[in-house]
């Protein structure tokens, strides 16, 4: 619940000045009265030889698998957890320096806000708030990325009635049902984009015998589109090919990949139901009309919200702009839009 013992009251939370949410795919920031001021890949390219930082954001994403050997290309995040605090300092400082100018973080009395994924290990929370402090930050506020996530989306978290969301991230997917500002029941599996990215890689290798760049994963998701919205039902892939080494091109069958989608996905549908497993039966009839809510970067996958229809025979929305909503939720809880429903004890 918001405001519960161990969590950040709605008071608090309107004390800070900044939003944060480190990502394993991308870094988002929300100012206080200004908005949305970074959205940069989670990515540094460092010079090994003399600490260098060459690049950070979209510049470094590029690099990623094209640097010489002095050059190496960071990922400081990973699974939603910061796992080079240092490096994630200075990736944040240099993306923050570019978007703010002279207002950098580095005001004493600066108080952030960061979303943390669902039963994240104490090591991990740690090491986000050691990554603000890093920054100047006087007090580090940690938010259950799933509220977060809700509260963005436009969900009435705080009434009592079901609502079911699932943030389908870079690294891992979160799964819960939310009621009276609290979480009935939740779950997290370390499936996400990454996995679907390499069960698709595989697939090609398996298949057609071709090694697939990283960077073209993504853009064969949206050649794919959804099954029966007419797209082609072959689409051609370059790459390497795994014998010889040289540069090929394939046409690939459409289907193919989507069954190999679909192979993670099945703990995905898994974690869905097992939080429905565990919740009250008056809060699994509400979710039968209302359905899911789905969010997260890897949300914006063609097909997938079909795939996870199908799965589950439940009613499944995409949120507007599911890859920026933990951080707008946030954003707005620390903006004090968010009222949170009163429940005073009853006097006699």
């Amino acid at each position: 619940m918001i405001g519960a013992p161990g969590n950040p009251t709605l008071v608090q939370l309107r004390r800070c000045t900044v939003a944060v949410d480190l990502g394993a795919a991308r870094t988002r920031v929300y100012l206080r009265g200004t908005g949305l001021v970074a959205d940069e890949p989670s990515v540094a390219a460092v010079d090994i030889r003399t600490g260098a930082l060459i690049a950070v954001g979209a510049n470094a994403e590029q690099m990623a698998g094209r640097t010489p050997e002095h050059i190496r290309v960071a990922r400081p995040v990973a699974g939603g957890a910061v796992v080079d605090i240092a490096m994630a300092q200075r990736m944040l400082r240099h993306i923050l320096g570019d978007k703010l100018g002279r207002r950098r973080l580095r005001v004493p009395m600066m108080r952030a806000a960061v979303c943390t994924p669902h039963g994240s290990e104490p090591i991990a929370r740690r090491a986000a708030v050691e990554t603000m402090y890093g920054l100047g930050a006087r007090r580090v506020e940690l938010v259950d990325t799933l509220i977060a996530a809700a509260v963005g989306c436009g969900l009435p978290v705080e009434h009592p009635e079901a609502t079911m969301i699932v943030v389908c991230g870079a690294g891992t997917t979160q799964v819960a049902v939310l009621s009276l500002g609290s979480i009935v029941a939740a779950e997290t599996v370390p499936v996400g984009g990454d996995a679907i990215d390499r069960a698709v890689v595989q697939h090609l290798r398996n298949a057609h015998e071709l090694m697939l760049p990283s960077q073209s994963v993504r853009p064969l998701h949206q050649m794919l589109g959804a099954p029966g919205s007419g797209g082609t039902p072959t689409t051609e892939v370059h790459g390497r090919d795994v014998v010889s080494g040289m540069a090929r091109s394939v046409l690939v069958e459409t289907e193919g990949v989507r069954h190999a989608m679909r192979t993670p996905l099945t703990a995905v549908v898994d974690a869905i139901t097992g939080v429905l497993r565990h919740c009250p039966p008056d809060l699994v009839a509400d979710l039968g009309d209302r359905g899911i809510m789905l969010a997260g970067g890897s949300a914006l996958m063609p097909g997938l919200d079909l795939m996870l229809r199908q799965a589950t025979d439940m009613p499944v929305h995409v949120a507007d702009r599911p890859d920026v909503v933990a951080v707008q939720g946030l954003g707005a809880m620390i903006e004090g839009r968010v009222r949170p429903l009163l429940l005073d004890p009853l006097t006699v």
